[in-house]
Formats: structure tokens, sequence, C-alpha cells
């Protein structure tokens, strides 16, 4: 059985890389992760758990007995089941069928579910990366670029930053071990800064916090 990731000749881009480009790295995102930040499983567990909780409540004070109230919750356990399964399932698949890489140039994002896509960033596209890290160790790095041409919010989902739907911020989501990536990212940008191109660019910035910013530079962006 072949598949459109098959075809390519190095996983995650679409072409060899040219003449001088090094590959730093490659990753995709954690599965349990994307569930939980991106898909927000917890946050439908919880409302169906609210649910039973409000059905329970509401029986016992109806005056029905435990056991009736159980038998009239199994529909909504199965749905609250089913839910939880399916995005479990979309999480993993997203997880599977991306690959993020660095390379001493640029950015590379590979995914797509159903729809295969390969958006590629330059580094003279990058105005700025804002890292967010979580507790255990995963994190987001958004990269903000002047023009993603005809790519919207919705051609990138979930990899894009949320709520920036006006102005789509390009996203490695939820991959492991973000606060190395995201040091990666800055030296490959301070690197890359003495290049004739690049040669306007402001060095890195990495700020030490809960989020984090790297600034770029400026220019037309993404494919």
């Amino acid at each position: 059985m072949s598949h459109e990731y098959d075809f390519e000749p190095v996983p995650g881009l679409p072409a060899n890389l040219p003449e001088g480009e090094q590959l730093l790295w490659q990753g995709s995102p954690s599965a349990a992760a994307t569930a939980r930040q991106v898909l927000h499983v917890g946050l439908v567990a919880a409302y169906f758990g609210a649910l039973v909780l409000w059905r329970l409540v509401s029986g016992l004070s109806d005056g029905h007995a435990l056991s009736q109230i159980a038998v009239d919750s199994l529909p909504l356990l199965g749905m609250a089941t089913a839910a939880i399964l399916i995005l479990s399932l979309l999480a993993y698949l997203i997880a599977r069928t991306t690959i993020y890489s660095i390379t001493s140039r640029r950015v590379v994002m590979r995914f797509g579910v159903a729809l295969p896509m390969t958006v590629n960033i330059p580094f003279k596209a990058i105005r700025s990366a804002d890292v967010a890290l979580r507790s255990d160790g995963t994190g987001d790095v958004a990269l903000e670029v002047d023009d993603l041409g005809r790519l919207s919010y919705f051609h990138l989902w979930p990899h894009t930053r949320a709520w920036y739907v006006r102005k789509a911020q390009p996203s490695f989501r939820a991959v492991p071990d973000a606060q190395n990536v995201s040091s990666l990212l800055s030296r490959a940008l301070h690197s890359a800064a003495g290049s004739p191109e690049m040669a306007k660019r402001p060095q890195a910035v990495v700020r030490p916090a809960t989020t984090q910013t790297v600034s770029g530079g400026a220019a037309p962006a993404a494919a």
C-alpha cells in the first residue's frame, strides 16, 4: 500500500535540500499533547461529566432510583466515549502525518490527514516567533510572517496559533522538548543573520519567560 508521503525524497521535505542547506531538526507533535492542548479532550470530557452530574442531581431531586438514572445516562455516556475516542484518534492521525523541520535557511511544515500540504517559510519571511511552553515540556512555536499568500487560518489548522484568524501564524503545535526547539531556532536565525539576504535582519532574541519571543526579519512569506 502506498501513501502520498512515500515519494518524499527526504521525509517531511518536498525535495532534496539545495547544496549548502543543512537539516538541523525534525519533529512531530505529541499525540497526547495534541489531544489535550489542540483538540481540548479534557474540556469535552468535563462537559459530558457536567451533563451526567446534572442528570444525577436532577433525577435524585425528582425521586428517581439510582439504577434508573444510570440506565437513562447510558446514551449520554456512549456519546461521551465516542467523542473522546474520535478526538483521540484525530490527535493520533495529526501527529502521525505531521513533520516539522528546521533547516539552516527555512522552516518547513508538512501536514495533512486527508489533504497533504507542505509549507515552506524562509527565514527572511519570519518577523518573530512566540514560544509557549507547557509544564510537561511540550509547547507551541508560532511564526509571525508578513504574508501567507493564499493560505489562511483554515488551510493551516491545527498548525496555526489559536485565535489569530485574520493574520494567521503558522505554528509547530504540541512539540516535545519545545524549549530546545526554540533554542535551536534562535541559533539558526542568529547564524543566518550574517548571510547577504539576511544582512538587515535584527538578531534573534529569546526572552526567559513562559512565552518567549525569537525576533526575525521581514520579507514575502510562505508558499
